[in-house]
């Protein structure tokens, strides 16, 4: 009994250590969180990017070029609405999926993963996106989305009221 309990206790104060160092891996890439509507957690980098990801959402914050700010996203489940303010030149800042990647310079869209795809969707600007395993991509305008599965391709669709409406109430909006 003493043993299981001790191996709780070090479950759980393992569990701590990884969020403390995730947080912390985090906020050196510039970027703080905190809570906002809906249970959603609003992330603001010194860069002006703004990231809203939904409650339970899974990802990690990427500075590939390591300058000491993010330039992309990996995202394995759930929904994030990225903000990324215009900028000339440079590379554009990306959302990594399993199934895609969503790459921009300035504009604010949504990302959503569930085990069969990943689904994009423009609320300002333009986004391309493309298979993670390559190929032709898509570039998408405001109102507009794009559903990234296995095997179908990559169609261009203005999105309908009710769909953009549940995934934005889903991230706060």
């Amino acid at each position: 009994m003493r043993g299981i309990a001790r191996a709780g206790l070090f479950a759980l104060a393992w569990s701590l250590l990884l969020v403390d160092y995730a947080a912390a891996q985090q906020a050196r890439a510039g970027c703080t969180p905190s809570p906002s509507a809906a249970g959603t957690q609003t992330w603001r980098c010194d860069n002006g990017i703004t990231i809203v990801a939904e409650n339970g959402a899974r990802f990690e914050l990427k500075d590939a070029n390591r300058d000491g700010h993010i330039d992309s996203v990996e995202l394995s489940s759930q929904a994030l609405l990225v903000e990324v303010p215009k900028k000339p030149g440079g590379n554009p800042f990306k959302v990594l999926t399993p199934r895609a990647i969503a790459a921009v310079r300035g504009t604010k869209w949504a990302v959503d993963v569930t085990e069969a795809k990943t689904a994009v969707f423009v609320a300002d600007g333009r986004v391309g996106v493309s298979r993670r395993s390559g190929g032709r991509g898509v570039v998408l305008g405001p109102g507009e989305g794009v559903d990234v599965e296995a095997a179908s391709p990559l169609t261009v669709k203005t999105w309908g009221q009710p769909r953009v409406d549940a995934l934005m109430a889903r991230l706060g909006q």
